[in-house]
């Protein structure tokens, strides 16, 4: 028996424009990114040209020799990988003791604290303050400037509150205090081991936002050497800044913005390379954890 239901002529129309209009957007966010990787790997002389459309003209490792050479990059990229390590990690361990007491239905206050957390959302105090509140901490110019201001998202709070109170039952918890269970033997043996989709989700979030984070250390920090991944980059893609022993052996200023614009196509797949190759394995946990910490509850 046939049991298959034929398509209105107008589903079918409305479907082959959502196709074509989302293949559009597609193509628009695909294209650049071609072109990044593509313009990497090609010549000098054919980036500055224009002569990159698609696929790597006269192709070479050049751009990549370059951004090894330069010195300021290991830098930075040792500091963008010591600042989102240690970040995430302070980032996640505080975002869950923070939003497993405030799942709770026994904790009493938890409405109060929930609301002062809300509340930071909605009013900030600024850039001068935040910036006078880490001078008097004394955080100028450490590593710590960049770690601690950003220690806690409320936004991640309140989905791993949500994840919480949706797939941890009451009862388990009753369940366990019967036989003698401590908050923390509970939090750390029964909470924490199901709820991996919530951590990776709130892992990649933080991870991804120090690696990318370069706003903080503009403000924050002076010395060169505490420099993020990202500033650096910031420095060659709008300052155009390039440490002359780079471009020694080039003989005239076309052939120096030749490698400028060379240098920054790699540096960017540089910079993105470590995101591109976390981003799978924790692809699953991701999707199902936003799903359920933004929807149910």
């Amino acid at each position: 028996m046939n049991t298959n239901i034929r398509e209105a002529a107008g589903d079918r129309i409305f479907n082959v424009v959502n196709y074509v209009i989302l293949s559009l957007f597609f193509l628009t966010v695909l294209y650049p990114l071609v072109y990044i990787v593509s313009a990497s790997f090609s010549s000098s002389d054919a980036v500055i040209s224009g002569k990159v459309w698609l696929w790597p003209v006269d192709p070479g490792l050049k751009g990549y020799k370059a951004v090894f050479e330069y010195k300021a990059i290991w830098t930075g990229f040792g500091n963008s990988l010591f600042y989102t390590v240690v970040g995430t990690v302070i980032n996640v361990i505080l975002t869950l003791i923070a939003a497993y007491p405030l799942s709770r239905k026994d904790f009493v206050f938890r409405n109060g604290i929930m609301f002062i957390f809300v509340f930071t959302i909605m009013f900030s105090g600024g850039i001068i303050p935040n910036y006078l509140l880490v001078k008097d901490l004394g955080l100028l110019d450490t590593r710590w400037a960049m770690i601690l201001p950003s220690a806690l998202s409320v936004f991640n709070v309140i989905i791993t509150r949500t994840y919480f109170q949706t797939n941890i039952p009451h009862e388990m918890l009753e369940a366990a205090q019967v036989d003698g269970c401590t908050d923390w033997k509970f939090l750390s043996r029964i909470v924490l081991p199901l709820s991996g989709p919530i951590i990776a989700v709130i892992t990649l979030f933080y991870a991804v936002g120090h690696w990318n984070s370069y706003f903080n250390a503009l403000l924050y920090l002076k010395d060169r050497n505490l420099y993020p991944l990202q500033l650096v980059l910031r420095s060659i893609l709008v300052q155009n800044q390039i440490d002359p022993s780079m471009v020694t052996n080039e003989e005239d200023l076309v052939a120096r913005q030749g490698l400028a614009d060379l240098l920054k196509y790699s540096l960017i797949v540089v910079a993105t390379v470590p995101v591109l190759i976390i981003y799978p394995f924790v692809q699953k946990h991701f999707v199902k954890g936003v799903m359920i910490g933004s929807i149910k509850g």
